[in-house]
C-alpha cells in the first residue's frame, strides 16, 4: 500500500488513512485484502478526523 500511495498511513490491521487535498481532508478506509474490497469508513476535514478513532470508525 505504501509503495503505491506514499501519503497513506496504515492504522491497525485493515485500516488505511489517506491525506487528500494537501492534508486538508482525510479518508479512512477498511480494506478486506482477501477479496480486494475497500469500505469507506470516514471522509472529512482534518479537524473532524481528529475527533474520531480511525481504528474503530
Amino acid at each position: 500500500m505504501k509503495r503505491v500511495y506514499s501519503n497513506a498511513s496504515i492504522v491497525g490491521e485493515n485500516r488505511v488513512v489517506f491525506n487528500i487535498g494537501g492534508n486538508k481532508y482525510r479518508l479512512v478506509v477498511a480494506i478486506h485484502y482477501p477479496f480486494r474490497i475497500c469500505y469507506v469508513r470516514f471522509i472529512g476535514t482534518h479537524s473532524a478526523y481528529d475527533r474520531v478513532d480511525a481504528k474503530t470508525v
